[in-house]
């Protein structure tokens, strides 16, 4: 079924919304939530969290893209069910993800801030912009998808630890980028 059907049933408030979204999404959203909480039961209720807050809040939101509306909510209720999991000592290979953005991206803006991190936002999509297609999607993939650098290896047919160097380099230059763009780290 096409996004503008499924979403003209959330619009018409009709329960096949949800199946339709489940069938063509949920293996997307279950893959995510699962990279980023490590927990196949977690991940289920993130995705089945993500359904009920697609269901809230369409309408009134009529979203562009709905894979991209409906994982960008996967990704941050998986991030919040891992918060919550990590103060109880889980979550390592989530924490070491971020860890490796942390020197490249700010930290999290706050209320007075808001304006600030619409630029830095602004700026990151300028510098993914500039990238050639590979190095977008491999970026992409692994710090938003989550993916392992050895899966992405062999997504490209490179080894391990050329893909990490490559991202080494992507996380470098999105470093310049930003100091360039005057965004303080």
């Amino acid at each position: 079924m096409e996004d503008s059907a499924i979403i003209d049933l959330y619009w018409a408030r009709d329960q096949a919304a949800v199946t339709e979204t489940d069938r063509k999404y949920g293996p997307l959203c279950r893959s995510l939530s699962l990279r980023i909480t490590g927990s196949r039961e977690d991940a289920e209720e993130c995705v089945n969290d993500t359904w009920h807050r697609a269901w809230d809040t369409m309408p009134p939101q009529r979203p562009g893209c709905l894979r991209a509306y409906l994982c960008r909510i996967a990704r941050g209720l998986s991030i919040d069910r891992w918060r919550a999991r990590r103060a109880q000592k889980r979550g390592e290979g989530t924490e070491v993800l971020l860890s490796e953005l942390e020197d490249c991206i700010p930290a999290a803006p706050s209320a007075e801030e808001v304006w600030e991190a619409r630029e830095v936002a602004a700026a990151i999509d300028r510098w993914l912009d500039g990238l050639d297609r590979e190095s977008r999607a491999l970026f992409v993939r692994r710090y938003w998808y989550g993916d392992r650098v050895d899966e992405l290896a062999a997504r490209w047919g490179r080894t391990p630890n050329g893909t990490a160097q490559r991202l080494r380099r992507l996380r470098a230059g999105l470093r310049r980028a930003l100091e360039r763009e005057g965004v303080i780290l």
